[in-house]
């Protein structure tokens, strides 16, 4: 595909690809085509996967190769490099709240032996920070690092329960994916779950993402604002694999949020308190 001439780019505009990036979008562009699904890819993938001449995929992978944001396999394919990682743990939502969740997550684990996970939310996703499990827990379809869709999992429900309006709205009015014959998929059955999450203080995912797993949930706060979720995901079904879990999820996320208002600075980035579609604002 031939690069913009001098009119579209006086507009700022390349009329077949719409809006032009920019030397450092190019570069993120690059970076975003790898996925969980996309690990390893080679310097043809890149250039389709971001649409741009093979010369320039060259360039852009050569810069991030000498920086180490990519690293190269044996068989040619680039992979994303440590160096990102590195500033990856830098994140507040990520360093400062593992920091102040790991001991409780631990002590919860040892109680349960079950998967333990910590998320937090991005727009309308969820993404696992961090997440302990047995041998032989329950098979769940998260990693850390990981993202999933909010509605379904135990630690989406409270983060969407209290995310602002504008977010919850958006999530509402989108198709909802069905995973299991479990899964919520009718916006007004949702809209009550959302607002008895914020009456209980604790979510309940029941076989929503798999047949044989129960989530239960509970918000960690930073003073006002919930920054993050805690579960535990468990085999089975019904009540009473909830009321077995239910009291060790609540105490630890009241615990990490005790010691995380302590310790948490003004770098941590928060949305601002919303009062929620069926709440009045304070």
């Amino acid at each position: 595909m031939p690069e913009a001439g001098p009119g579209a780019l006086s507009r700022g505009v390349d009329e077949a690809r719409g809006p032009r990036r920019t030397s450092g979008g190019k570069l993120l562009a690059v970076l975003d085509a790898f996925s969980r699904e996309r690990p390893a890819l080679t310097l043809s993938e890149i250039a389709r996967a971001t649409g741009v001449p093979l010369s320039t995929a060259h360039r852009l992978v050569g810069e991030l190769h000498r920086w180490g944001g990519l690293e190269r396999d044996g068989d040619g394919r680039f992979r994303v490099g440590l160096r990102l990682w590195e500033l990856g743990a830098l994140a507040p939502r990520g360093l400062g709240l593992r920091e102040a969740a790991l001991p409780f997550m631990e002590d919860l684990y040892e109680v349960t032996h079950q998967n333990v996970q910590l998320a937090v939310r991005d727009d309308v996703e969820v993404v696992f920070v961090e997440r302990f499990a047995a041998r032989d827990a329950v098979t769940v379809l998260t990693r850390v690092g990981g993202r999933f869709a909010l509605p379904p999992t135990g630690v989406g429900l409270v983060l969407l329960a209290h995310a602002p309006a504008e977010v919850q709205e958006r999530v509402l009015a989108a198709p909802l994916t069905r995973y299991t014959a479990h899964t919520i998929t009718d916006p007004r059955q949702l809209r009550r779950v959302l607002a008895e999450v914020r009456r209980t203080g604790q979510a309940v995912s029941d076989r929503q993402v798999t047949d044989d797993a129960v989530s239960v949930a509970a918000p960690i706060h930073l003073r006002d604002t919930v920054v993050a979720a805690l579960s535990v995901v468990v085999r089975g079904d019904g009540p009473a694999a909830v009321r077995a879990v239910t009291p060790g999820v609540r105490t630890a996320a009241r615990g990490i949020s005790r010691v995380l208002t302590q310790s948490a600075g003004a770098a941590w980035p928060v949305d601002p308190p919303d009062a929620g579609p069926d709440r009045p604002a304070p």
